[in-house]
């Protein structure tokens, strides 16, 4: 095992840290507090290639590694994890479905302006009956001829209301349990699909996060994507991947938590002496410092067997729901380790502690990973 990064890994953190540094963390609480969908930063991303990182050249991607994606995503989360939950939706949601289980038409057509940072990508899986059992889904697709008809709602779309391509499972064969949801290709503008209700949420503010609506929706039956009913099943394998991003933003919510204590630490004074020499803010930090290790190790594994081709439902799981708990333990311990002014907005440290929470309910929430977890597991 080498536990090294590579040169050109180690250049690839400096650069996104150094843009994340300069153009991300001096707006982030301004773009949180006015709840402002950062879209000039997202363009520039694009244009740095970052929002195609582990698609092939071809594609317009950068033909990088699920490591090297996961360097990305954890420095961009440190700086605001609204901008790290806009990539991570648009990377390894949508666009790697489409890349998974598009036709090479549908790559060359939609794929190709989302990795190069053209366009921005969203995806719809969740209902507001359907959750955690995604598989409820109701949203329905009927072909009429050469289209589709699309009926139905989605929520809780990260990028809903900004993205210009969406991907959106329905229900194409009633009766057929877990076989009966498609995915489909939707641009933005195609008649009956419109963006509904922003939500206003604790934390990723700055994100977007919006119903989807469909009424009587038509789109070419060539934006069916993957098999008839299977889009239940590719979505499961979708998220095998966008867990490792969930794992990388929780990484970088927890390193931006411990690095604001740590700071902290050294520069505030009581009874005569930086708080730093206390065994109590000492062994808080010693903590925090290990478990972010582990959950880096977590997510590094995950990502090097995703590299390799391997099945990674158990170890993106694992690396997901590690990953997000010591994101919330880290961040709470910096509000504690920061006291007062920790519960105020002069500090980051409650913007990490909002944040943080989501990264144990989205894409699955702590529960659901462990019933995934516990499934490998026994082989069931």
């Amino acid at each position: 095992m080498n536990f090294d990064y590579t040169d050109e890994q180690l250049e690839l953190r400096r650069a996104v840290r150094e843009f994340a540094e300069k153009e991300i963390v001096p707006n982030a609480s301004e773009w949180d507090d006015k709840e402002e969908f950062p879209a000039a930063v997202v363009k520039q991303l694009g244009e740095l290639g970052f929002l195609g990182v582990i698609f092939p050249e071809k594609y317009g991607g950068g033909g990088m590694s699920y490591i090297d994606y996961s360097i990305v995503i954890e420095e961009l989360a440190r700086a605001d994890a609204s901008v790290g939950i806009t990539v991570a939706a648009h990377t390894s949601l949508c666009s790697n479905h489409i890349y998974e289980q598009g036709t090479e038409e549908q790559r060359e057509n939609f794929l190709k302006p989302l990795a190069s940072g053209e366009l921005l990508g969203g995806w719809s899986l969740t209902e507001a009956g359907a959750g955690s059992d995604a598989g409820g889904t109701q949203a329905t697709a009927e072909l009429d001829g050469d289209e589709w008809v699309i009926n139905g709602s989605k929520t809780f779309t990260t990028n809903g209301s900004k993205c210009d391509i969406a991907v959106a499972m329905a229900v194409t064969d009633k009766g057929k349990d877990k076989r009966r949801i498609s995915a489909f290709i939707v641009p933005k503008g195609t008649p009956g699909f419109r963006a509904g209700k922003k939500e206003r949420k604790l934390g990723h503010r700055a994100s977007d996060t919006s119903e989807m609506i469909f009424e009587n929706c038509r789109v070419p039956s060539s934006y069916l994507l993957g098999e008839r009913g299977e889009g239940f099943v590719a979505a499961l394998k979708v998220l095998d991947g966008g867990r490792i991003s969930i794992g990388a933003m929780s990484l970088g919510i927890a390193q931006a938590a411990f690095d604001c204590a740590r700071e902290y630490a050294h520069e505030r004074k009581q009874f005569g002496r930086a708080i730093g020499s206390f065994q109590a803010i000492r062994f808080k930090l010693a903590d925090m410092a290990t478990e972010i290790d582990a959950a880096r190790l977590l997510l590094h594994r995950a990502a090097f067997l995703k590299d390799n081709g391997k099945r990674v439902t158990k170890e993106s799981a694992m690396a997901k729901l590690y990953g997000s708990e010591v994101a919330v333990r880290c961040a709470e311990e910096a509000v504690q380790i920061l006291g007062g002014y920790g519960y105020t907005r002069d500090y980051p440290a409650e913007r990490y502690y909002r944040d943080a929470k989501l990264m144990t309910i989205g894409e699955g929430t702590s529960e659901i990973q462990r019933m995934v977890i516990a499934r490998q597991l026994l082989s069931l």
